[in-house]
């Protein structure tokens, strides 16, 4: 599922923006219903009055836009704001060290999903530890959610300048992740507390990509009620997977 979710991102051809639309409604949709609540539940001790789950999501939220601010490399190009004019040799430089952090940005991020896949496995095999009943409708529910996961992951990696080969290795690292999630259940589990953590730091950093550079890259070329219908449906797909899931 994860593989089709990838191929279905990369045959899209001029309804790019369509899929960036699509892709933003599923990353809202993982966060607001699958990884808070999850990240709440596993870490709910507060700091100052705040869960430490959420605590973790503004970290996560803030450390990318840090990172963007830092290097310079947000969605919002630099030439509709002024014009600017280095010379030939410094502004290949400039240009290339940008294309190399934007490119990390989208490595990092589909290194992330790849993360959340591997929690995914896990989560199949405790479910099946509880008992097979409950671990095949896991199962079946993580299968659905893995489209949203492959689809995402080519997406964004592309989205940020990396090549083709890059997308498909990432893509194929995230197909094996849930497995490789599942088999590591045979020999420990990462504690409740510290799952919650990283839970909710990858849900502000990807409520990040989604709200500041994704949805506005599709809507920049096509402002039109297709891609926002498409954002709406991928909000709604991701609701029914994670209620079948609960």
């Amino acid at each position: 599922m994860t593989l089709i979710g990838g191929y279905v991102a990369q045959r899209t051809g001029d309804r790019r923006h369509l899929v960036l639309g699509f892709a933003a409604g599923l990353m809202l949709g993982v966060v607001a219903f699958d990884l808070l609540p999850e990240a709440m539940a596993a870490a709910p001790d507060e700091v100052h009055g705040v869960p430490q789950a959420l605590l973790m999501f503004a970290a996560g939220f803030l450390l990318i836009h840090i990172v963007e601010r830092a290097v310079a490399i947000h969605r919002s190009h630099e030439d509709e704001y002024a014009e600017h004019t280095h010379a030939r040799g410094y502004a290949d430089g400039h240009g290339h060290a940008h294309r190399t952090r934007e490119q990390g940005i989208g490595l990092t991020a589909a290194c992330a999903l790849v993360g959340h896949s591997v929690m995914d496995g896990f989560a199949i095999g405790a479910a099946f530890q509880a008992g097979s009943t409950v671990g095949t409708v896991v199962a079946i529910a993580v299968v659905a959610h893995d489209f949203a996961d492959g689809f995402n992951t080519y997406t964004i990696t592309r989205l940020y300048g990396n090549n083709r080969r890059r997308a498909l290795t990432l893509l194929a690292a995230d197909a094996v992740a849930p497995v490789t999630g599942a088999a590591i259940t045979l020999l420990f589990t990462i504690p409740e507390q510290l799952l919650g953590l990283y839970l909710g730091f990858f849900a502000g950093f990807l409520l990040y990509l989604a709200t500041s550079d994704i949805l506005p890259e599709a809507h920049s070329p096509h402002p039109s009620r297709s891609t926002l219908l498409c954002t709406l449906l991928g909000v709604g797909f991701m609701w029914v997977v994670i209620g079948f899931a609960g």
